[in-house]
């Protein structure tokens, strides 16, 4: 049974009908302002805010629905104490911003310091608690973010296999979408875009390499947030690539992601990447603005919308809002010429530094056992069928035939990819058609998840350009396909960031197009 908070035992003792106290306030659907609204108020506290989120993990995720998509939560105890501790510092008039008290779920390739591991949905690290907390996991901590659990992901975050199937671990199962649980989540942020949809928590962190929050933002109906690679520290999170990765915010809100991004934003010394990331670091949350997209031009990418007339008519909707807030709309005709090699590029850099990135990560565990190398984990694999019931390590095999970082294939690979993705990719784009952002469609309706033959995702896509090029993307709901939600893109140029979250936030105030999931059987 599940200590309630103080306020909530108050709350619910026995009294006269006369004198009970009213219902209290639902967490359905609210942001991070509404919830600090109730605490200042009195009405709730830290503590019972996090016990409520969990009472709704245990009914929805573990029962009823049965989302999967939260793969463990904190003990309650430890909840307990820190709900304790943030609530006596707000009684005392201590308040450490805007995350004070603030519940959060964090993907499973995230570490955090004990007693949960951090899996990557793989058996292989099921019992990797590494006591250590990652540099962003810190920053939380000092805002007063209250980590209630680890969201289940895509095993590896999708890299393990070319026929997967998205929302898909060993550890956690397969995440359902809360809006049709037929449908995927897509991933590999599957289970931080469901959670955050499903009112688990309004806040939860991801992490991309290539569409990985983007995609399950859109397909759940949620604001997702991928930044300028090298923004966040990547440090003690399972990698793939250090040319790609990076965490970022999933929320309900723009206005949310930017108060999380602002959090967990900053150098980091053990990430030579982020070396420029004080400079860059603003108060995001202060750069927003209504009239953010009055005098705009915004570049629309409307040859990667695909040929749906009602993903399109959605679309349209979309940059009209955006044109009756100031914007000025300019289409592109095309996006794509020159591009065709992207592809291939990209995968060669993904599958070098997978090799290479993975054994730097598996050789800093702490523990002196398990795996070390790429190819531990494909003989890990190989010994237990469970891991490859579904779908096969082909990604893994293919990385483990690769050279090292400093060979002239990767070298080649690398430059090609982000030449291609930046310079003559979306900065092409943006100076030749004289505009500030570009604009498309970030995901198609969600697909029927099958197991046995995989994602049959269809698109459209835009993620490929800002993902490899490492620059900032945001996407926005702006409407459903038969009650499935589709994503307004965003994409600026690299360190943008704010400027993108204030279009994004500009759109939102305008259209509202975010829909509370129905859990539907379908």
């Amino acid at each position: 049974m599940q200590k309630l908070s103080m306020v909530a035992a108050s709350l619910l003792a026995v009294t006269p009908v006369a004198a009970m106290p009213p219902p209290l306030p639902p967490i359905e659907g609210k942001d991070v302002g509404a919830l600090q609204a109730e605490m200042e108020s009195g009405r709730m506290d830290e503590g019972l805010i996090a016990t409520l989120y969990l009472d709704r993990i245990a009914k929805l995720d573990d029962h009823g629905p049965k989302l999967d998509a939260v793969i463990a939560t904190f003990p309650q105890t430890d909840i307990d104490a820190e709900t304790t501790r943030l609530d006596a510092e707000r009684q005392a008039g201590k308040r450490r911003g805007p995350l004070h008290g603030i519940p959060i779920l964090l993907k499973d390739n995230i570490e955090t310091a004990g007693p949960l591991p951090t899996t990557a949905g793989s058996l292989a690290l099921k019992d990797n608690v590494t006591g250590r907390d990652a540099p962003i996991v810190a920053r939380l901590r000092q805002a007063g973010a209250v980590i209630i659990g680890k969201t289940n992901l895509s095993e590896w975050a999708n890299i393990r296999s070319g026929n997967s199937t998205s929302g898909w671990s060993a550890v956690g199962g397969l995440t359902k979408n809360p809006h049709a649980l037929n449908r995927n989540a897509c991933g590999s942020s599957s289970g931080s875009g469901a959670a955050v949809a499903a009112s688990f928590a309004p806040l939860a962190i991801g992490t991309e390499t290539d569409g990985s929050i983007t995609c399950p933002a859109a397909i759940n109906g949620i604001v997702g947030f991928k930044p300028t690679v090298g923004l966040v520290s990547r440090t003690f999170i399972v990698p793939i690539s250090h040319s790609q990765d990076t965490a970022g915010p999933m929320a309900l809100t723009v206005r949310d992601a930017a108060l999380l991004l602002g959090v967990i934003a900053g150098s980091d010394p053990a990430d030579p990447a982020t070396a420029e990331a004080d400079t860059h670091r603003t108060d995001y949350v202060a750069a927003l603005s209504p009239a953010a997209l009055k005098g705009k031009r915004i570049g629309v990418l409307r040859d990667r919308i695909g040929g749906r007339a009602d993903i399109a008519a959605l679309f349209d909707t979309a940059l009209k809002a955006m044109e009756g807030a100031g914007a000025t709309i300019v289409e592109i005709k095309d996006s794509q010429s020159d591009q065709g090699d992207l592809g291939a590029a990209e995968l060669d850099v993904l599958m070098t530094e997978l090799k290479a990135d993975m054994a730097a990560y598996l050789g800093s565990l702490p523990a002196k056992n398990g795996p070390k190398t790429l190819a531990d984990l494909i003989a890990f694999n190989k010994a237990h069928p469970e891991e490859l019931r579904w779908f096969d390590q082909s990604l893994f095999e293919l990385a483990e035939t690769k050279g090292g970082l400093d060979g002239k294939e990767h070298i080649d690979a690398r430059a090609k990819a982000a030449r291609l993705a930046g310079p003559e990719g979306i900065d092409r784009l943006l100076a030749a058609n004289k505009v500030d952002f570009l604009v498309g469609v970030t995901n198609g309706p969600a697909w029927t998840t099958d197991l046995v033959n995989g994602d049959h995702y269809t698109g459209p896509s835009v993620s490929q350009m800002p993902a490899v090029a490492g620059y900032p993307h945001l996407t926005v709901p702006m409407g459903a396909v038969e009650g499935l939600p589709i994503g307004l893109s965003i994409i600026g140029p690299k360190w943008s960031d704010a400027g993108v979250l204030a279009a994004g936030y500009a759109y939102e105030q305008v259209s509202r197009k975010r829909i509370a999931p129905t859990f539907r059987a379908e």
